[in-house]
């Protein structure tokens, strides 16, 4: 999968939320990239835990903003209520 974007930008970016699926055996090294970085990456998406993860419904995720204010998120499980 590819994220593509176009770098012209007239008017203000409505900020949005993506989610990305990705596998648990690479949550770890995505979030060790995201530290090196000096991303601060949170367990929650209002932001109010920093450098922590969450473990809903029985996987990994965690949230990070891009550089123009979208709420990225990355997670090892889908989020299905049972």
């Amino acid at each position: 999968m590819t994220l593509d974007f176009y770098e012209v930008r007239t008017g203000d970016i409505q900020p949005q939320h993506y989610a990305f699926l990705v596998p648990e055996q690479r949550f770890d090294a995505m979030i060790d990239r995201l530290g090196a970085l000096g991303v601060t990456y949170y367990a929650d998406p209002p932001h109010t835990q920093p450098g922590r993860t969450n473990d809903l419904f029985g996987g990994r995720g965690a949230y990070f903003d891009d550089p123009d204010g979208h709420n990225m998120e990355i997670m090892t499980r889908p989020y299905r209520r049972p």
